[in-house]
């Protein structure tokens, strides 16, 4: 019977603790929209190429696994340094969706997004993650851990698996990037 109608909450345990699945609180609601904001910050800081910005959304000791851009244990330093590297002259677009988000804790949470990401190369560099290729769209799931630190979410750690990856090869017509750019802040908020 289902707990909405039995009365009995659901649980999952994610390292001992017990997270309920089927109580949501107006606070856990705002803290679900502002992960919401931090992942959707990520995305464009990093195809808009603000590379200050994105590494004010980590922590100093945040972890990171499965990324081209950095070697498995990297820090958030590292991370942003090896992305701003390889990336500064690609095409870039991440896109992320359907968050699955659970809360261990006022302070913890840890989420599954679904992504799918476009990187090619128009410098001649070969990708990692396609080689023979200029770039690649790649589909998957990130693994992000997150704190509130001071009374802000920032990533903890960040893990990103692939499922698929398709090449982008060189007989294929390179993209067109003369279109309108994004403003950086449009929205009219910096990170902290």
């Amino acid at each position: 019977m289902p707990a909405a109608i039995d009365g009995r909450a659901k649980k999952n345990s994610w390292e001992g603790l017990d997270v309920p699945q089927d109580h949501i609180t107006a606070e856990a609601l705002v803290d679900r929209e502002k992960i919401k904001t931090l992942k959707a910050q990520y995305c464009r800081f990093l195809d808009t190429k603000q590379w200050e910005r994105l590494r004010g959304l980590f922590l100093d000791a945040a972890t990171f696994e499965g990324f081209g851009s950095a070697p498995t244990g990297s820090t958030a330093a590292q991370f942003v340094a090896g992305a701003s590297a390889r990336l500064q002259d690609a095409l870039t677009v991440h896109h992320c969706h359907m968050a699955e988000i659970a809360f261990a804790g006022p302070d913890r949470a840890r989420a599954v997004w679904a992504m799918v990401d476009v990187v090619e190369f128009l410098d001649g560099k070969e990708p990692i993650e396609a080689p023979g290729a200029r770039g690649f769209t790649g589909f998957g799931h990130y693994e992000d851990e997150y704190r509130r630190v001071d009374g802000v979410w920032r990533f903890a750690s960040k893990r990103l698996s692939r499922i698929r990856i398709d090449p982008i090869g060189h007989d294929q017509a390179p993209a067109f990037t003369n279109r309108l750019k994004a403003h950086a802040d449009w929205v009219g908020f910096g990170v902290s």
